[in-house]
Formats: structure tokens, sequence, C-alpha cells
């Protein structure tokens, strides 16, 4: 493939990359809709589970739990303090961590010494795409 023909097949991969995303979007969002739905047809119904074309169908509760903003810090604190320090785990987001070694790379040159040892640090090359005007 010559350089314009592979430039275009990105392109295209790119786009129906999105195409499918955005269907993919649409999708969940009619599966939690009719999920909802099969939710509360089964409760009127007073039923756990039914089986239906060979598939079993079962009502399962979830529980979902997250700090609330910005009290990740006092949520940390009190597990520590109350037996629960094996649950807590320091660490530091990749984007925030990324962003630090570019700023230092970028003002001295190099990361400390001590950091060659803690971090991968590696380049990958890839192709942006803008529109033209």
């Amino acid at each position: 493939m010559d350089l314009f023909t592979t430039a275009d097949r990105l392109v295209t991969l790119r786009d129906r990359k999105k195409e499918l995303e955005d269907e993919l979007k649409e999708v969940n969002a009619e599966i939690a809709g009719t999920e909802e739905q099969l939710v509360s047809a089964m409760i009127e119904e007073e039923m756990q589970n039914f089986t239906r074309n060979g598939r079993q169908f079962v009502m399962t509760t979830r529980t979902y739990v997250n700090a609330k903003a910005g009290m990740m810090p006092a949520l940390c604190s009190w597990m520590k303090e109350n037996g629960l320090k094996d649950m807590v785990k320091e660490s530091i987001h990749p984007q925030t961590l990324q962003a630090w070694v570019k700023e230092t790379i970028d003002e001295t040159g190099a990361l400390p010494e001590e950091l060659n040892e803690l971090v991968n640090v590696y380049e990958k090359s890839g192709i942006s795409i803008r529109m033209k005007k």
C-alpha cells in the first residue's frame, strides 16, 4: 500500500470505529431500558426467575459503592483506623504520573536517577488526523 492509500484506510477504520462505538452506546441504552422493563414485570408477577427458549432469566440485585466527591482521603483514613487498612491501596493515577514525567523530562532533560528503577517510560508513535480548513 502506498502512503495515501494507507492514510485513507486509517481514516476509514477510525470512522467505522466511531460508528460502532455510537451504535454500541445505543444498544447498551436499549439493553438497560429493556432490563428495567423485565425487572418490573418480574416484580409485578412475583417471579424470581423463569425459563424461556432454553434460557433461564434470574432477577439479581447488585450493590455498587463509591466514595462521595472529595471524600476518598477521609474514607481511607476511616478504614485504616477501623482495622481495614489491607483494603486501602496507595496509587498514582496513570495519567497524572504520565503528565508529571513528561513535564519533568521537558524541564530537566531526565527523571531523577532513583525513578529509573521504579517507572517504565516509553514513547509510541501514532497518527493524529484533523480536518483541513
